[in-house]
């Protein structure tokens, strides 16, 4: 057992890349294209890369247009520091995002553009950031029918 767990964790380590880059294109409110610098000859096309640790409001969704708009406006053509982690089940690259060294990730929950991922018992990673988004009524934690995106996923399915 705990050599699977140890190939599992050097399996997740090897995964794991770190370059910096300019955000090319914002999908929506936890997904942006990072093109990497020329220097980085392992990466040559712009890579998609879903912010690790929220979940925003999907584009068809109450709140979808504005998360992806307050995303854009903090780093659409800026220069930012990403930590890659894994892939996730739909194959996209999840990791980290870095603006002048701050968390876009808590930015985004702090300022009511996302929901802190949740799993299982956990609040998530940004779970402080989101009671005091939720208590402060910032963003989409102003409109008490506000519904998360995995529930909003399972009653509507995803966006066209």
């Amino acid at each position: 057992m705990r050599l699977l767990a140890a190939f599992a964790l050097a399996a997740c380590a090897a995964g794991a890349q770190a370059f910096s880059g300019v955000v090319t294109h914002v999908t929506d409110g936890d997904t942006v294209w990072v093109q990497p610098d020329a220097a980085d000859s392992r990466h040559r096309k712009p890579i998609k890369l879903r912010l690790q640790g929220i979940d925003a409001p999907e584009r068809c969704q109450a709140w979808g247009a504005q998360a992806a708009a307050a995303l854009a406006s903090r780093v659409w053509q800026q220069r930012v520091e990403v930590r890659t982690r894994a892939k996730d089940s739909y194959d996209r690259v999840l990791g980290n995002l870095r603006l002048d060294g701050e968390d876009v990730s808590a930015w985004m929950v702090e300022h009511g553009h996302a929901w802190s991922y949740r799993y299982r018992h956990s609040g998530g990673p940004y779970a402080a950031q989101q009671r005091q988004a939720s208590a402060a009524r910032r963003g989409l934690f102003a409109d008490p029918e506000a519904i998360e995106p995995r529930l909003f996923r399972k009653r509507h399915g995803p966006c066209n």
